[in-house]
């Protein structure tokens, strides 16, 4: 059995705590795509941790962490990563694994990813550097290197060939940027990489799920970023939404059961692209301001807006969501009238789906409005204990999308988390 916990929105709604939240009761967290741009912030008694890569579960000694074949891999990043949460206690030789088919970041990909991202001007998509997409460029065009070639003798003879083939590229984009130190941790990394528990993943999970383990896969970025679905070409580089789970983690699709769809009670963005309802006045100042809206690994920051529920309803169509968690829902706690976009309007014609292009066509958000709770709502312990007016939103939510919101996170501490059926 396996469950999934992604984002509905373009990233950053939460889902380290509401891993970290749901992970005491699986046997096994699995990381089925992305790179280490995730940022999965999470809480270890009142010491704040941002996970990149591995797995939100690594702080639950029960469960095993395992990063799937759909993960791009830094293992600069997940060096320094493991030193960070071994000193937290977590015992990760013991409780990671790590997909052989997992493809690696190369320095060289780093660098390919700035000179592009430079090359663009003013049409930069936002990327964070770090390599993700020429990455999964190789692997798309099957040139890419696995962590499992570590274990071959010929690994480093691959890896020159590969980097040359970057290097004429890099040329073209007339990149002068001497990489030579970032080669030297990439290697220094891998010999750590080589240390840790190398699977044959697909087989791994598929033994777990065969004696009746629990399994939590888990998503990084948000649905709006998926390469398909998402608002291309600002997007990621691969598959965010629950489909990904299978060809992520090499699981059938008849082994996934509920689909938990992890939302702000409000809108962000980080970086460029399509954004309807992004506040950019004082409003948006405020949002921005009370819920501390940085990026946990670039400090960028994010873009702030009302809840957009025409996305929301297409993240939710096409991830089959079954059950909603709303995150930051306190940080509404101090506006006198909240918004909610219900429709949108496209050269004067009223619709209620998410357009094919939406830098081109330019949707304008229609807004239902909603008076605040004007109250605190973060020491609240039960749904009881929620202001009426909170409850009409969240309600009002419910009925539009048609998926119930089951958990609302009402703080940043793991005990913050109300279920609404309690």
């Amino acid at each position: 059995m396996v469950d999934v916990l992604l984002g509905l929105q373009w990233g950053d709604e939460g889902k380290g705590k509401i891993v970290d939240f749901f992970a005491k009761d699986y046997d096994l967290i699995a990381r089925f795509q992305g790179g280490p741009t995730a940022g999965h912030t999470i809480y270890v008694g009142d010491k704040k941790i941002v996970l990149h890569q591995i797995p939100s579960g690594v702080f639950h000694q029960n469960a095993i962490n395992l990063i799937g074949n759909g993960v791009v891999l830094d293992p600069v990043t997940l060096k320094k990563e493991w030193a960070t949460v071994t000193s937290f206690g977590a015992d990760v030789k013991k409780n990671l694994f790590i997909s052989q088919r997992a493809h690696l970041i190369l320095p060289t990909h780093r660098a390919l990813d700035k000179a592009a991202e430079l090359s663009k001007g003013n049409q930069k998509i936002g990327s964070t550097l770090k390599g993700i997409g020429p990455t999964y460029m190789d692997k798309t065009g099957r040139n890419g290197l696995r962590v499992g070639d570590l274990l071959d003798k010929n690994f480093t003879t691959s890896y020159i060939k590969l980097r040359l083939k970057h290097q004429r590229l890099l040329d073209n984009y007339n990149f002068q940027e001497d990489i030579t130190s970032w080669e030297e941790e990439f290697f220094e990394a891998v010999e750590n990489l080589r240390e840790l528990n190398i699977v044959n993943g697909e087989y791994f999970i598929n033994k777990h799920i065969s004696q009746g383990k629990k399994v939590l896969a888990e998503g990084a970025q948000g649905s709006m970023l998926d390469i398909d679905f998402g608002t291309f070409p600002y997007v990621t580089s691969s598959s965010t939404i629950s489909a990904g789970v299978c060809n992520g983690l090499g699981v059938a699709p008849q082994h996934i059961r509920e689909v938990y769809g992890v939302t702000k009670a409000y809108c962000t963005r980080v970086g460029g692209g399509p954004f309807p309802t992004e506040l950019e006045n004082e409003t948006g100042e405020e949002l921005r301001k009370i819920g501390n809206e940085f990026g946990a690994t670039t400090g960028r920051p994010r873009r702030c807006g009302w809840i957009d529920l025409v996305a929301l309803k297409f993240a939710c169509m096409i991830n089959g969501v079954t059950s909603i968690v709303m995150t930051k829902a306190d940080v509404l706690d101090s506006f006198r009238e909240l918004e909610c976009s219900t429709a949108y309007s496209i050269n004067g014609v009223e619709t209620d789906e998410v357009p094919f292009q939406m830098e081109r066509q330019r949707p304008v958000p229609i807004y239902k409005k909603f008076p605040g709770w004007n109250t605190p709502t973060n020491a609240a312990k039960s749904y009881a204990e929620l202001p009426d007016t909170m409850k009409t939103y969240v309600q009002f939510i419910n009925q539009y999308l048609g998926v119930p919101v089951q958990y609302i996170s009402n703080g940043p501490g793991r005990e913050q988390i109300i279920r609404v059926n309690d």
